[in-house]
């Protein structure tokens, strides 16, 4: 493929396929078409050939052009430093954990930090004891899959000025702890951030909703001033900010930093109303197996969710409220139409079959991460083995009307929305059967769910529409699992401007 070099603008893409929606209004879906750019914008679309091209060209080779992906759902920086960490997914209970973290690296600020372990099928449970004896007095840090829970040495804790029986912290103590080990200087976090930005954009990706537990606006302030220009970036607010963020008047789509660049805009207020599957606190109408009456943790009691959500609203601001578990999406829903706010039920994994209609009806989108359906089977089908509610019902909820948004969570899966639109389709990415293939969903609706405006309000590819626009190898829309998961991105273009070529 010839033509302009990464942060130089695209007149015209030749010879490219048109995927997604937009090609339903094309006289033949089949053959290339020139697309032809201006202002940032698509501004015409013709049979290869049929025009001249104009300005700089493109060549498409017959790559097929998708409107460019977005994860709606990242902690930019904790998933940047996931590089940087060491991995513990798959590993089969505490002890052999603990093993692997003693032949960890030992970072620059005296920690090791290991992230995606997953304890919750384990026979053994993780102890101070054990992580002790295999780690000896380097202050050693081991993030759960589902950043819900963090088991530290004791060396660690009291580094922290912390304590735990079991060297185990859950929920707001574990976000704490995560906060802590993301505070970097702000040129190292920077430049990580901005590789994983340039990694995205290498998988088609043009956008982002960056819900790090920080003050975001300063943030993406200081990386625009910096040069940031690879992403679209909305980001979040969470509670302990909301006040700040209503005296500075930040309202859900206003511009950041130079209004010119538009990059980065405000985005929701983030509530975190429950916890999760793995830690097992997720709130559910019905109890945990091995503790019937445990139904998990309402981390924010229904009025003060509404109060939080009525300011939010008041000042325009979106909401977006992590729910998991069936009773905590029922409040969220309650907590939506007692406040009209509008906005976005985070995960959405565990839904009343009651509670289905009411995100069409009352306007709100779930937010959902498919990647997570996968990873989490077996443990849904033990830990939830007892809920009447739906596990991970995207095709109930799309059936109902329900705007889905696709995103990664990452870094508790990996910012990849090929990997998310095969999960949501194909409901395996391995040799076994699909995991509940009732809840599988075309590939149209999991590409528009993949692109800014979400299942019911996708991007477009035809003149007007935003130039945010991923070249692929082959027809997202017919592409066997494999392919689907794998897929190969060309050329990624951000308001007409290439940020990866292959």
């Amino acid at each position: 493929m010839s033509g302009p070099a990464i942060g130089e603008s695209v007149d015209t893409i030749r010879g490219a396929r048109i995927g997604g929606a937009g090609r339903e209004l094309l006289p033949d879906e089949g053959i290339a078409y020139d697309v032809f750019l201006r202002g940032g914008r698509v501004a015409d679309i013709a049979p290869a050939g049929a025009v001249p091209p104009r300005g700089a060209v493109l060549d498409a080779d017959g790559a097929w052009l998708i409107p460019g992906l977005w994860d709606h759902h990242v902690h930019m920086l904790a998933w940047a430093l996931t590089a940087q960490r060491t991995h513990l997914d798959g590993l089969p209970s505490a002890a052999a954990t603990a093993r692997a973290m003693a032949e960890a690296p030992v970072l620059a600020d005296g920690r090791r930090v290991g992230v995606g372990y997953r304890d919750a099928l384990w026979a053994d449970a993780p102890s101070l004891d054990v992580l002790d004896a295999a780690t000896g007095g380097i202050p050693t840090y081991l993030v759960n899959a589902d950043l819900h829970s963090v088991w530290l040495n004791s060396a660690a804790l009291r580094r922290e000025g912390l304590g735990a029986s079991d060297g185990v912290l859950r929920e707001q103590a574990a976000f704490e702890i995560g906060r802590r080990l993301n505070d970097l200087d702000p040129a190292a976090a920077d430049a990580v951030v901005a590789r994983a930005a340039a990694d995205a954009a290498a998988r088609g990706v043009v956008g982002i909703v960056d819900l790090d537990m920080t003050w975001n606006a300063a943030t993406w302030t200081r990386r625009l001033a910096a040069g940031f220009d690879t992403l679209r970036v909305e980001f979040g607010i969470y509670p302990e900010h909301l006040e700040r963020a209503i005296a500075e008047g930040l309202r859900t789509g206003d511009p950041v930093g130079e209004e010119a660049s538009a990059l980065v805009r405000v985005g929701s207020l983030k509530v975190i109303t429950d916890g999760s599957l793995g830690t097992r606190t997720a709130a559910c109408s019905h109890g945990y197996p091995d503790a019937p009456h445990d139904h998990g943790l309402l981390t924010v009691d229904p009025a003060m969710l509404q109060a939080l959500m009525t300011d939010a609203t008041a000042a325009g601001l979106s909401c977006a409220i992590h729910a998991i578990g069936d009773a905590a999406i029922s409040h969220a829903l309650d907590a939506f139409a007692a406040t009209s706010a509008w906005g976005t039920i985070e995960h959405a994994q565990l839904v009343a079959h009651a509670d289905l209609p009411r995100f069409a009806r009352l306007g709100v989108g779930a937010s959902v991460q498919p990647e997570h359906a996968i990873d989490d089977r077996d443990l849904s089908d033990t830990v939830w083995a007892g809920q009447t509610a739906l596990p991970y019902p995207l095709r109930a909820l799309a059936d109902s009307g329900a705007n889905l948004l696709f995103g990664s969570d990452a870094p508790v899966a990996a910012l990849d929305p090929w990997a998310t639109m095969a999960a949501a389709v194909h409901r395996s990415k391995d040799d076994r059967a699909p995991w509940h293939p009732e809840q599988q969903i075309d590939p149209a609706i999991a590409l528009a769910a993949s692109s800014r405006g979400g299942s019911t309000e996708g991007a477009r590819i035809e003149p007007g529409a935003p130039a945010d626009l991923a070249l692929c190898a082959v027809d997202p829309l017919a592409a066997p699992p494999e392919r689907l998961r794998t897929m190969a991105v060309s050329a990624t273009l951000l308001g007409g401007r290439l940020t990866h070529r292959a």
